[in-house]
């Protein structure tokens, strides 16, 4: 696009990306610790028994310090669509701001109101009203994983709006439809059902190395046996969840799953590629093959994603070339009518400003007829709406890959803790012990196949990421950049240390 400078636009990607990654360190043991907090308290409640109430203070501890760190780095996040993506801001900030300040006004004080009675009200109010206050804060911090899915749902599939013409803006015209969308919801529940995995893990994974090191025995075997019946049913959910948000993505964002399931040419009935190592070769619109080697299952995608069979699911090659047949339109007439909608906007201003209100009018009209396709306006070429297959398609199938070995770890810990045999064997407690990083590696992956596979918009179909950054310089993007750098790594490298601290004190350091 012309007068973009694309160094910015790469480096304020990569800012972004940084910090969402290290932010998404913390967030899914946030969410999904929280609950486990709850569920070891609601126990110590009902049961009476101090060793619950030591095992709730314990994990709470470790709650507070990794929910402390989360909500610092999830602060710059948002401070960067102000910094870096001001287009962005300005188009859509009326829409993207209402659920972000949804979620700063009520759930994030409703968790901040609570969270000083769960750390602090040990000995101050009833058992009741501390247990009440320590799911308040469960609930509290799922509902601010809520507004950030939505306002991240919506620029997956905006809707509920409308375009101004005079303010170049989009106008929030209906928020139930931006709530309830399915993508937004999709991505909800998807989002914690996996966290709850995370948390899970961890607690299987710090509980692994007390019974490797011979310490607190009882209360590491009590904590995998909640977590594990936890973490069961959250991968069990977790799965239903995945599998929705695949029919969403074949729905609403096709290229997006075309991508990550390495799929180019459409037909009916497609085939899943159940491992595959892809051709990097590959283009659209060649005769090469995807993969090098893959194994696939027959007729399993076209069933996932169409909810049936025989029915067509449209390829990479589909989306960008179009198919006459299927009544998709190619890329290239997407593009022509973009950058016509652009230049019927631009008419329309200037008519506006000169008073000439025919002019005006005429040029609005044309403006609506193709002003669906303005975001393709800013792209240079028909293969440009292509994501970066390889990087999604292994995404994706590790994340699938590592869920698989989830449930089998869950079942496997769940079995040991109930015949009380954990003990039996190191092997499994270090498979317990490494899961919880297995998972944080899944955890990522998910959220590459999320936001790298709707490249290259910035707002899906509306809006590229070329044309939603800030016009400043690549070398203050640059410097923020490293800036952020060192503070994320030495907000990790710190929360490592204290948690590592915390954890070799045990139940009796808090």
């Amino acid at each position: 696009m012309d007068g973009v400078d694309l160094a910015t636009v790469d480096w304020a990607r990569y800012q972004f990306a940084l910090t969402a990654m290290y932010h998404w360190l913390f967030v899914p043991i946030t969410l999904g610790l929280s609950f486990l907090c709850a569920f070891f308290e609601t126990i110590y409640v009902r049961t009476g028994k101090e060793e619950w109430k030591n095992t709730a203070k314990f994990w709470m501890t470790l709650f507070g310090i990794n929910f402390a760190v989360g909500v610092a780095t999830g602060i710059i996040m948002e401070f960067e669509f102000g910094t870096n993506w001001s287009n962005y801001s300005w188009m859509v900030g009326d829409i993207f701001g209402a659920p972000l300040a949804i979620e700063g006004i009520v759930a994030f004080f409703l968790e901040a109101t609570f969270f000083a009675v769960m750390f602090f009200g040990w000995n101050r109010v009833s058992k009741g009203f501390h247990l009440l206050a320590t799911w308040i804060v469960a609930i509290g911090s799922n509902l601010s994983a809520l507004w950030i899915l939505v306002a991240n749902g919506w620029m997956q599939y905006p809707t509920g709006m409308a375009f101004n013409p005079d303010t170049v803006r989009y106008e929030m015209q209906n928020f139930w439809e931006v709530l309830f969308s399915p993508v937004a919801m999709a991505k909800f529940t998807h989002t914690t059902s996996t966290s709850f995995i995370v948390g899970s893990l961890f607690v299987i994974s710090v509980s692994s190395w007390y019974l490797l090191k011979g310490r607190h025995l009882e209360m590491a075997r009590k904590s995998i046996l909640v977590a594990s019946v936890f973490g069961l049913i959250s991968t069990v959910y977790a799965g239903i969840t995945g599998d929705q948000s695949a029919y969403v993505n074949a729905d609403k964002q096709p290229m997006k799953l075309a991508a990550y399931e390495g799929y180019y040419k459409g037909e009916t009935n497609a085939d899943i590629v159940a491992f595959g190592i892809i051709n990097r070769d590959k283009k659209p619109g060649d005769n090469q093959d995807p993969f090098v080697v893959s194994i696939k299952i027959p007729g399993i995608l076209g069933m996932m994603a169409t909810r049936g069979f025989g029915n067509f699911l449209p390829g990479i090659d589909d989306l960008v070339y179009g198919n006459a047949e299927r009544g998709l339109l190619p890329a290239a007439d997407k593009i022509s009518r973009g950058r016509q909608a652009i230049n019927d906007l631009t008419a329309y201003k200037e008519a506006k400003k000169s008073g000439d209100q025919a002019a005006a009018e005429a040029s609005l009209t044309k403006f609506k007829e193709n002003q669906s396709f303005m975001g393709y306006g800013y792209l240079q070429k028909p293969e440009d709406i292509v994501p970066p297959v390889a990087l999604n398609f292994y995404a994706f199938h590790t994340m699938v890959g590592l869920s698989v070995v989830f449930l089998l770890v869950f079942v496997i810990f769940l079995r040991g803790a109930v015949k009380n045999t954990l003990m039996s064997s190191h092997v499994r407690l270090f498979l317990g012990f490494i899961s919880f990083f297995l998972a944080m590696i899944a955890s990522q992956a998910g959220w590459i196949v999320a936001e790298v596979g709707r490249q290259p918009w910035a707002i899906q179909d509306m809006l590229p990421v070329n044309a939603a950054t800030t016009n400043i310089g690549a070398g203050s993007v640059q410097t923020t950049f490293f800036l952020f750098l060192i503070i994320f790594t030495a907000l990790l490298v710190a929360e490592i240390r204290i948690m590592t601290k915390q954890i070799q004190h045990g139940p009796e350091g808090v």
